[in-house]
This record gives C-alpha cells, sequence and structure tokens, in this order.
C-alpha cells in the first residue's frame, strides 16, 4: 500500500509534539518498528546474514538480483541514541534491492550508553572488516541518513588520521554534520520539518557527546581535503537543510566532487518513507554507484581459460566433459537450507557459477545472476550435460539423503577449484543449518569476500614459457568392451585405509600416487596380458596423471591450471613387475613435475592461440581444428586418467558434520574408463566409472591391491551391488 507525500507529512505532524515528550525507549521501539515494516517489503528479495563483533551487531544483505560488484557500508541514522540491527536491515534492505549490490549494515553502539566515541570506532571497526575481507577501498561506498549521514564523514576524517584509505564514494541522505545547530534553516525551517524538533536534535547531542564542535562529531568543522565524492540528498523542508548546504559548499570549496539535490517539501530523511514520487532519487544513487563504485550491468563475462577451449569444441552427442565432487553429512541434507546456501555461495565464485556463452571467434563465461535450482540423484552419477543445460548453467548441485553432490562442465575449473567451492558450499550450509561460525582456512573460503582478480587470472598465458615442449606420445593401448545401450554408468568405489595405503607406498619408496599409478598400471598389463596373448601385438600401457600446477607456481587462480603427465611401459618389452612400474611412474613424474618443463609445456598450448591467423578465426572453423586434434591425438595417449586430489582436509569445527568425501571423473570420449582418487578422514576413496558392461579391469585393479597386501572394500552402483 502505498500512501501520498500529503498523507504522510500530515501523519508526521501529528505524531512531531508526541516525540518530544516520550521516553528514549519509546522512540527507540518507534524507530525500530519502522525499519521492520521496510524489511518486510524486500524480505522476499534479499538475503540476510547476521555478523557479530565483540561490541556490536551487523548484518550482510546480499540482493538476489546482484547487479554491480562492490560493497555499501550502510551507518544508520536516529541521533546516535535510537537504531537496532532491524531497523538498519530495513533501509539496508531497500539499498540493496534498487543498487542491485551487497550491503553491511551496522548496528553501531547508541548514546547516551555508549557517548562518542563508540558509534565512530564501530564504524571504523566496520571498515576494517571490509578491507580485510578483500573489498579494495574504491569498491567500498558509504551510505548514512541524518546521523549516519554525519558519521559517513566523520568515518573518512578518522580513517584518514589512521593512515587508513579511503572509501570510494559517499551517498548522505539528509546527513546531520553539525551537531551544535548553527545553520540558518534551524530557524527558517523549524515549523517546517514535520518530522524533527530542535528540542529532540539538542537531546539526542547531548547523549552522544560534551563536545559538540568537535570535528569528528560534527564534520562540517573538519578537514574535508581528500574527501571521496559525494552525493547529498536532502529535503527542501527539513530542519537540517543547512548541514547538507554548508557540507556541500565546503566540499567544492576544498576541490572535492559534490552533488547536491534539495527535494522541495520533503522533510527530514524523506526517502526512507518509500514514496513513489521519490523513486527517481534511486535513479540518481545508482547513477553515481555506476560512476564511482562500478558499473550496473549483468554481471562479469570472461573469455574461457588455455585448458577450458578444448572442452566446448571436443562435446560430442553421447559425451561432456563432465566431473563430480560429493561430501556425505552426518544428516540427512536440509534442501531449503542447503539452497540458500547455494544463492550466497554462487555470488562468491564468478568463474564456477557461470554459463557457457558462444561468440564470434571465442566460447565465454557469463556470470549467473541467481543460483541454480538444486537437482535430484539420478540412476548413476554424471549424466550427460546437455548444450542448452550448459548454456543455462555449467554446473549442478545435487542432493541425495546426506550426500551433497555438485557436477561441473570442465570448462569452468578443474578439480582442484571444483573442490574449494564444494568446501566452501559445505561451510555456508553448516553455518546456516546449525548456527555455527567457520573460519575461512584449509580451502574454505569466506563466501562474503570480494572475488579476487587473481583468482579469475587465466593463469596460463601469466607462465606460459619462452620454449614450446614437444607434443610427441606414443599410442597407447586402448581399453575396450560392451558399451551400455542408455548410456548407464557403472561407479566401483574401492575404499582402504589412508594410513595402510601410504605404508604400501613408503615400502617402495614412492608417493601414494605414484603407487595406484603403478597399481593401475599393473591392472591394465594384466588385463592386455589376458586378452592379447601374443606379446608382439601389445601395445604400451599408459596412464595421464593431472598435476595441479599452483603447487608449481604462485598462482591463486579458481580457473584450470592443471596439466599432466604420461608415465608408461612398454609390454612388447616383457612383463613389468611392480616394483619395476613404480620407478617407472616415478622417474616419469619426477622429470616432468618441474616448473620449466612445465612452463615448456603450457607454452605449446598457448603459443598456437596467440597467433593472429588463429584468433581471426570464426569460433565455428576453430571448433572444426580443435575437434579433429582432439580426435586424432586427445585420448590415444593413454587408457585412461588417474587424477589425485590427495588429502581433503576441513576446519576442526566441520568435522564432525562431514562424514565423506568423494571424487568421480566423467569417462572419456572414446575410452570407457576413468578414475578419481581422494582421501578424507583416514580413509582413501577410489572411484573407478565405466560405460561398458564388463569389469574387468576393476577386478584386476582389485586383484593389484590384494596382492600387494592391501584390504580393500569394494561398493558399486550396479545391479548386484
Amino acid at each position: 500500500m502505498s500512501f501520498s507525500p500529503k498523507t504522510i507529512r500530515t501523519q508526521l505532524s501529528l505524531l512531531r509534539p508526541l516525540l518530544e515528550s516520550c521516553s528514549l525507549e519509546t522512540i527507540r521501539k518507534g524507530q525500530n518498528m519502522v525499519g521492520e515494516l521496510m524489511g518486510a517489503r524486500h524480505r522476499s528479495q534479499v538475503i540476510v546474514k547476521d555478523h557479530s563483533f565483540s561490541q556490536f551487531e551487523s548484518a550482510w544483505i546480499l540482493p538476489r538480483d546482484e547487479r554491480r560488484q562492490g560493497v555499501i557500508l550502510y551507518l544508520h541514522g536516529g541521533g546516535y541514541t535510537c537504531g537496532d540491527l532491524e531497523y538498519a536491515k530495513g533501509f539496508g534492505s531497500a539499498l540493496a534491492v534498487e543498487c542491485g549490490v551487497k550491503v553491511f549494515c551496522a548496528a553501531y553502539r547508541l548514546a547516551p550508553e555508549h557517548p562518542f566515541p563508540a558509534a565512530l570506532e564501530d564504524a571504523v571497526e566496520c571498515y576494517r572488516y571490509l578491507l580485510f575481507k578483500g573489498y579494495a577501498p574504491e569498491r567500498i561506498s558509504l551510505c548514512g541518513e541524518s546521523a549516519g549521514g554525519g558519521l559517513c564523514y566523520s568515518l573518512c576524517l578518522q580513517l584518514r588520521s589512521l593512515g587508513l584509505p579511503l572509501p570510494g564514494s559517499i551517498i548522505a541522505l539528509s546527513p546531520w554534520t553539525d551537531l551544535t545547530a548553527s545553520g540558518p534553516s534551524y530557524s527558517t525551517n523549524k515549523e517546517n520539518d514535520p518530522s524533527m524538533t530542535t528540542r529532540l536534535l539538542d537531546y539526542f547531542a547531548g547523549c552522544y557527546t560534551h563536545h559538540r564542535e568537535d570535528s569528528l562529531v560534527s564534520p562540517l568543522f573538519g578537514d574535508l581535503h581528500a574527501m571521496p565524492p559525494s552525493l547529498i540528498l536532502v529535503g527542501g523542508d527539513e530542519i537540517m537543510l543547512s548541514d547538507a548546504l554548508l557540507l556541500h559548499e565546503k566540499l567544492l570549496k576544498a576541490g572535492r566532487r559534490s552533488q547536491l539535490v534539495v527535494k522541495p517539501e520533503r522533510w527530514h530523511a524523506y526517502l526512507l518513507y518509500d514514496l513513489e514520487e521519490d523513486r527517481q532519487d534511486y535513479t540518481l544513487i545508482n547513477r553515481f554507484l555506476n560512476q564511482f563504485l562500478s558499473r550496473e550491468g549483468k554481471i562479469r563475462w570472461m573469455r574461457l581459460d588455455n585448458a577450458a577451449k578444448i572442452y566446448p569444441a571436443a562435446r560430442r552427442q553421447n559425451w561432456s566433459n563432465v566431473f563430480r565432487l560429493s561430501a556425505t553429512l552426518a544428516e540427512d541434507v536440509d534442501k531449503i537450507v542447503l539452497q540458500s546456501a547455494l544463492d550466497v555461495t554462487v555470488r562468491r565464485f564468478p568463474s564456477i557459477g557461470a554459463r557457457l556463452r558462444r561468440g564470434v571467434f571465442w566460447y565465454y563465461l557469463q556470470q549467473l545472476d541467481h543460483a541454480p535450482a538444486l537437482s535430484e540423484e539420478c540412476s548413476y552419477p554424471l549424466t550427460r550435460m546437455h548444450r542448452n543445460e550448459v548454456r543455462k548453467c555449467a554446473f549442478r548441485v545435487i542432493i541425495y539423503k546426506q550426500r551433497i553432490a555438485i557436477e561441473i562442465f570442465h570448462s569452468l575449473t578443474d578439480g582442484n577449484g571444483a573442490l574449494i567451492f564444494l568446501k566452501s558450499l559445505v561451510a555456508e550450509y553448516l553455518q546456516q543449518k546449525y548456527g555455527i561460525s567457520i573460519p575461512a582456512e584449509k580451502g574454505v573460503l569466506g563466501r562474503l569476500e570480494e572475488p579476487s582478480v587473481e583468482e579469475m587470472e587465466d593463469s596460463f598465458l601469466k607462465y606460459a614459457g619462452r620454449v614450446n615442449a614437444s607434443r610427441r606420445e606414443s599410442d597407447a593401448w586402448q581399453l575396450s568392451g560392451t558399451p551400455e545401450s542408455d548410456g548407464f554408468l557403472h561407479l566401483t568405489c574401492f575404499r582402504l585405509s589412508t594410513a595402510a595405503a601410504l605404508a604400501k607406498a613408503h615400502e617402495h619408496k614412492v608417493s601414494l600416487t605414484t603407487f595406484l599409478s603403478a597399481a593401475m598400471m599393473m591392472a591394465i598389463q594384466n588385463l592386455q596380458t589376458e586378452k592379447i596373448p601374443f606379446i608382439r601385438w601389445r601395445k604400451p600401457v599408459k596412464v595421464l596423471i593431472p598435476v595441479n600446477l599452483r603447487r608449481l607456481f604462485p598462482s591463486r587462480t579458481l580457473r584450470n591450471f592443471a596439466l599432466y603427465t604420461i608415465p608408461e611401459i612398454d609390454p612388447r618389452l616383457g612383463s613389468y613387475s611392480f616394483p619395476e612400474i613404480c620407478r617407472a611412474v616415478e622417474h616419469r613424474m619426477g622429470l616432468d613435475i618441474d616448473p620449466k618443463i612445465m612452463s615448456s609445456k603450457i607454452a605449446t598450448n598457448v603459443s598456437s592461440e596467440r597467433l593472429l591467423a588463429v584468433r581471426v578465426l570464426p569460433l565455428f572453423v576453430k571448433n572444426i581444428v580443435m575437434k579433429a586434434v582432439f580426435n586424432s591425438i586427445g585420448e590415444k595417449k593413454n587408457c585412461l586418467s588417474v587424477s589425485n586430489l590427495g588429502a581433503v582436509e576441513l576446519p576442526e569445527v566441520m568435522k564432525p558434520y562431514v562424514q565423506r568425501m568423494d571424487f568421480i571423473l566423467g569417462t572419456q570420449a572414446t575410452s570407457p574408463h576413468n578414475c578419481g582418487i581422494l582421501s578424507y578422514n583416514g580413509n582413501l576413496y577410489i572411484n573407478i566409472i565405466r560405460n561398458i558392461r564388463e569389469s574387468e579391469l576393476e577386478y584386476h585393479f582389485y586383484r593389484v591391491l590384494r596382492s600387494l597386501g592391501l584390504d580393500v572394500e569394494v561398493e558399486s552402483n550396479g545391479p548386484n551391488a
């Protein structure tokens, strides 16, 4: 229901004499009620996350339709004596919705219980917190009405004295900048303002401070040089009009940028009343934010990283390069809470919360403007991600009983980036579900932090060497079998004791990845011997082992940043013992996993992308060429991938809630198997997936593990599981 300005003015005029006779407690209750009404209007359009400081409360307001980067630090009004967190959330929600930007609002300590400088100290703590969260100063805009508007300028004066960088801009609504009430409007508008009286202002000022002329109390008297650009909105009839007029004039004299808007026939803090006639003021605010915070638009778009470009081109009718990570919790997952957690988390990961779009010359990623709906589990994991699905959202979040799973199209990120996303999503879920506090550590990112440029960079371009490595590789033996006609994927999980597997690896003086890769190669050698009795007809056994390049280069990217090494044995030379295979794998990994070698491999992949002749080719031509290259050399050089994400660590507070983690690679385009590995909570999980009926490789792999003295539990989604 919308009221006219005349109706609001009449009601305020009737209430004004009553306010002077009310107790402070009654005034506080009335103001808090106004905030609750404002918040209720926008409740369905925002996500609210409370945050506690040691001495006061605060909250994040996240618009569901987030249209710009950065954050507004909102400092509420109320004469420094009124306004709780619910009140701050009220107008904070309006700002978030109308401006499409995150808002951080603080319920700073109030006078007279906490007089000056308590409010200022709390404002400084909020600002430091935003800097700690990764927000650059120019990506922070201050906003406040009345006392909060004056506090914005006091905060900037204090930040300058502390040697801290100032925010990028200030939006001041009817700012109270002169607690001495020295301006002419305190007389001329004394009877015109229906919402405020000089007696109330004098009372509020007396509660807050005994030194009203102090520039940190009345910033109008401060040195305004170096102040950020300001937008000042004020009512033409309000009693504190002079505070805004004199502030604007002084900012201009100091050489600062300031825009003043005086709204005729409006009262103090008129914008909070959400009148239809005043909605154009939000247009002014958005224009100001476009200029001094960030441009409003349908969010980021990013070119695919160097490794990601092959995946859209290589897609085929029955195959897309998708992988899965999952966390199994101690209790059944609450679908409503998980959806809320996803709404928050997806904003923190713009390069993962994205869709694949097609340009003239390249594919690119476009950040989602909202989180996708949760999906239900199918009878098998990693069902094909169709082109239309990838165009809408290139990842899924799947819920099944106690399990939260994410399935990601490989153009978005690699396993390491996806693991950080999953950890952060689970942390947000647990925080919302159980009210626990989870630190941003061990791969859990703060969901309210500003994504950094480093997280979204294409690190391949940054760390490419000067010399190109050779791509020559011999073809490997290709496993085969009877394809499942309905596309069903068989998943077999081998669960071992991590400690026992490590002990066996150390017996052979190799790493766990080397040990498991050697076991897989042994199983493939045994299977080939069984299928091809004549030695001369056999082919090399080779496995592709992804290498996390973040361990070799100082990269923080959350996009693809992995290459590979391909150890091999040649059964035509004779049967290899397990120790011999271990040595072959160890030597090849030791040679390849080196910054110089990997930078040369990166250079090989990047060099063709940098050629002008390639860059100007239309995308459909690039797709034809890349698909032909992939088909001719891509998967013929190995039998399957063995990808080990290593030991998954979580913050201590999360561990009781997370029972298990799993990593599953999709099958290759032309080869029927793949293998994903990780360890968590003392268990090693080896997931082998296949799209053929025969389980021969799994059988041989099991026999190799048992022959090495390892106890193995086997799980499967097959009909006899």
